[in-house]
């Protein structure tokens, strides 16, 4: 299955650091997964960034500041 992250943070602290932290066991025991490309959820938005993960910004996408990540457990 697929595990989606989602938050209404733009902090660094808050969105990928918490992924990166996940998948690298800070804090508990490390998860083996891989990042899932997000962006084609959201084809007609732009500026979604390189991925995989998104953050959306209410100057650019008229929305809170979303952020969104998918993990596909490998292991």
């Amino acid at each position: 299955g697929v595990v989606g992250y989602a938050t209404c943070s733009p902090h660094p602290a808050e969105t990928r650091a918490v992924v990166e932290d996940v998948l690298k066991g800070r804090g508990g025991p490390a998860v083996s997964a891989e990042w899932i490309d997000a962006r084609p959820l959201l084809p007609g938005l732009p500026e979604l960034g390189e991925g995989p993960d998104i953050q959306l910004w209410p100057h650019r996408h008229g929305t809170d500041a979303m952020y969104l990540a998918l993990l596909r457990r490998t292991g």
